[in-house]
Formats: structure tokens, C-alpha cells, sequence
């Protein structure tokens, strides 16, 4: 019997209706997702004034997105950039319209990175990839106009977690600085016993407590819990003391509501600064999938206003 739950946005759920949702994600439907072009990013930037340099030479695949500025003579704030995918699909042009809005508004310059997916890579490599990335951020910010004092690590779902764990990784490296970190409706706890996971089980979804058991049993095969290291699976750090200024959300209804509320309150029970919003009828990714609606429009909003706030005190 499924348990009562969060309802969804009426304006959201009418636009799922037309979607082919499932309940479960398996290794065919998986692959058939995989062959799926991706919508080419030029469409995106068609008419824009940003400029686009894919980076030859780091660790993994990396594009650099920046403002078309002639004699720039201050260093711009960066945006490193995780795109969002259960870690088992996406590239980095991935959701790139969240940071393109910042690049335009901010003025700030977007790298995002290329990681390697699960279930051809496991473990660390993933979180491995991205601290790799953000390593060759912060080393290269003068030839990219970057201020390495602004450098700010955000993410989606998958890439949400992903940049929880590079924050944690850098953190305890003692580099590179990060200035704040901002996660969208994060994927940190790979236990997936919460509430929230139960509500939405059984029934299909934009991503389901059985896609999420799916997305990290890719990535972690038969490891036990205690062996699951923190960075991969953040939720589970011991000490979340010492993180730069922090920005979490996710919506009322979906899997990952309950582990980033725990996230925002063990931060703030380590001294820490998070800011939380919890958007009600909320499905996963909702303003992702459908950034007109008014919802949607709220959420986004909300993060601009504190990305001014922290940019402006920087």
C-alpha cells in the first residue's frame, strides 16, 4: 500500500501528464535513454553574448562558457558546474541553462564538467572527476578572467551530490577555496530509507525510489554501508564543519525532500550557514523540466536573490 503523500503542483503535474514517465530504470531503458540526442547546446546560445571554449588537456572533458566583454578589467565570479542524470546519464551541456542565467545576470564565468558516469565507472571516480575539474578551475582562473576567491561549486540532483562531495573533498584537501556551494535537489544518501524515498515508490515518477536504488547501485555494486565513502554518498560525512556558505533545495514531492532538509540542519548544527527552501509540490527537477512555470519561476528567483547576497559580500 503506498503511503500518503505531498501532492504535486497542479501546473506541474498537468505538464508530466504529457511526459513518458516510468517507475523503475533498468540497463535496457537506461540504454535506450543513452542513444537520445541531447538538444545541441548552439541552439542555446544562438543570439547570446556568451562565448564558448572547450577545454583540451584537464582530466576530463571540461566547457567554459563566458561573457563577450571587450578590455575586461576585473576578474569575474565562477560558476563549476555538475549536471544532474541519477550519475548514470546526462553530459556536461546538461541542464547549462540554470548556469548560463547566472553567467548573464553575474557576469560570471561557467565551467562544467564532464564526469565519468556510473555503471562504467564506480566508487570515487565520479567525485574524483569533479574535484579533478574544479583543481583545474582554480589553477587556470587568471587565464579565464575567474576570481579565485569567487569560485562557487553547484549542481543538480546527481551533480547536486557530486558537488556536496567535491566541497567535502576540497574542504579536507585544503584546496582549491570554494566560496559557496549551491545544490539543487540533491542526491546525497544512498541508504534511501527516508520518508520521502518511501512516498514516492511504486508508481511512476520523474525519478522513483526504485531509480534511485537503481542510480546508486551503479555506482557502488555490493559495497556495504560502511565501506561507502562519504564523498561518494555526502549524507553520510561525520563532520560537515568547516563548508563554505551553502544553498539547498528540493521540492515537497520527491525522493530527495528528506536528505537535503537533513543535510541543511546538520550543517547548521556544525555552525555552518545554509540556507534551505522547500518548495511545495515540488516534483525532482521541477524547474529543470519546466522553468516557466510559476513555481519554477519562485525557485529560481530565490536562488538569484542569494547569489546576489553572496557575490555582493565576496
Amino acid at each position: 500500500m503506498s503511503l500518503t503523500r505531498p501532492d504535486i503542483d497542479p501546473e506541474l503535474r498537468a505538464l508530466l501528464a504529457d511526459l513518458p514517465l516510468s517507475s523503475e530504470l533498468t540497463p535496457e531503458l537506461l540504454a535506450q535513454i543513452r542513444q537520445m540526442p541531447s538538444p545541441p547546446v548552439e541552439t542555446l546560445l544562438e543570439g547570446r553574448a556568451i562565448e564558448r571554449h572547450d577545454v583540451t588537456g584537464a582530466a576530463i572533458p571540461l566547457s567554459v562558457f563566458s561573457p563577450q566583454r571587450v578590455g575586461r578589467s576585473t576578474a569575474a565570479p565562477c560558476v563549476y558546474w555538475l549536471h544532474g542524470g541519477g550519475m548514470v546519464m546526462g553530459d556536461r551541456f546538461s541542464q547549462i541553462d540554470i548556469p548560463l542565467e547566472w553567467l548573464e545576470r553575474f557576469g560570471a564565468v561557467v565551467v562544467t564538467a564532464d564526469y565519468r558516469l556510473a555503471p562504467e565507472a564506480t566508487g570515487t571516480t565520479l567525485v574524483d572527476d569533479g574535484y579533478h575539474g574544479l583543481l583545474w578551475t582554480a589553477e587556470h582562473a587568471a587565464e579565464l578572467g575567474i576570481d579565485p576567491d569567487r569560485i562557487i561549486v553547484a549542481g543538480i540532483s546527481a551533480g547536486g551530490g557530486l558537488a556536496a562531495g567535491v566541497t567535502l573533498m576540497a574542504r579536507d584537501r585544503g584546496t582549491p577555496a570554494i566560496a559557496a556551494q549551491m545544490l539543487i535537489c540533491p542526491m546525497l544518501d544512498h541508504r534511501n530509507t527516508t520518508a520521502s524515498s518511501r512516498q514516492y515508490s511504486g508508481e511512476p515518477g520523474v525519478w522513483t525510489r526504485e531509480m534511485n536504488e537503481f542510480g546508486w547501485r551503479s555506482v557502488l555494486g555490493d559495497l556495504r554501508d560502511a565501506d561507502v565513502p562519504a564523498y561518494v554518498s555526502p549524507a553520510t560525512a561525520g563532520d560537515l564543519s568547516g563548508l563554505p556558505t551553502t544553498y539547498i533545495d528540493a521540492g515537497t514531492a520527491e525522493v530527495f525532500r528528506d536528505e537535503d532538509v537533513a543535510y541543511a540542519t546538520r550543517i547548521w548544527a556544525a555552525g555552518g550557514q545554509a540556507e534551505l527552501h522547500v518548495w511545495a509540490g515540488g516534483c525532482h527537477g521541477f524547474d529543470a523540466l519546466f522553468p516557466h512555470t510559476r513555481v519554477s519561476a519562485a525557485a529560481r528567483r530565490t536562488r538569484n536573490n542569494w547569489l546576489t547576497r553572496v557575490l555582493a559580500a565576496s
